[in-house]
């Protein structure tokens, strides 16, 4: 299928979108972390704990974390799961090098590591993985299907697929509210903190325009998964997929 937001790209409409992603990510790694809690007001770490808990029940031993950024999921699933090994992989090396520290602080660089990989194109085998999470970043695939087809590929089957996006809400007034805030607040601090005029714009149209809801879940079913639910949460600002190969 062909997805409105594959098609925007932070830098011009000149070269891949997967390239201009990794190099915008490399660009505002160092501010990523304070930029990300101060513009969901610290609300994203009750997403992600919640996004975890699902995962609790199933015991899942080997995890990855697609786009993980500076690894904050990775590290929050290692700490309330324990699982034998934890893998965060993502395009760009900016942020993993962030998350590579982090995990150093906090004594875990044994227990999760970081691999490059494009998500369309995983380097694993088929049936590695028990669980396969993605935070916030599955609005960056320059091809959704590609991406949902492959962790459908390297999950086990009876794995477990979790996804945390940021979504439009559809009621008033919280609607009307989030477009300000997406339109004005977002890109003036995101230019403020990261000096990237380009990242902070592109992040809140890809929200925009992003399959959510019945849509999501659909392309969900279609890669391959059963048992595919969604919950929005905080009056619909981020979903929460399950499904299971």
């Amino acid at each position: 299928m062909n997805y409105p937001q594959e098609h925007i790209k932070p830098y011009g409409t000149e070269g891949k979108k997967s390239e201009q992603v990794e190099q915008m990510f490399d660009n505002i790694a160092p501010a990523y972390d304070m930029l990300n809690h101060t513009l969901s007001l610290g609300i994203d770490k009750s997403w992600r704990r919640k996004a975890i808990k699902w995962l609790r029940p199933f015991q899942p031993q080997r995890v990855m974390d697609v786009a993980t950024g500076t690894g904050d999921f990775a590290i929050l699933a290692y700490d309330m799961l324990r699982p034998e090994r934890l893998i965060g992989t993502d395009i760009s090396e900016g942020m993993m090098n962030v998350g590579r520290e982090k995990v150093k602080r906090v004594g875990l660089s044994d227990k999760i590591t970081f691999v490059r990989e494009d998500c369309t194109s995983l380097s694993f085998a088929d049936n590695s993985f028990d669980a396969v999470t993605v935070a916030f970043g599955i609005r960056n695939f320059e091809d959704l299907d590609k991406g949902l087809s492959e962790m459908c590929r390297v999950l086990i089957p009876g794995g477990h697929l979790v996804i945390l996006e940021l979504t439009t809400p559809d009621r008033f007034p919280i609607k009307q509210l989030f477009a300000l805030y997406s339109k004005i607040v977002i890109p003036v601090l995101g230019k403020l903190f990261s000096k990237d005029n380009n990242a902070y714009r592109y992040l809140p149209q890809t929200i925009k325009v992003f399959p959510q809801g019945e849509v999501m879940a659909k392309s969900i079913a279609q890669a391959g998964f059963s048992r595919v639910e969604f919950r929005r949460l905080t009056f619909g600002i981020c979903t929460l997929y399950t499904a299971t190969k």
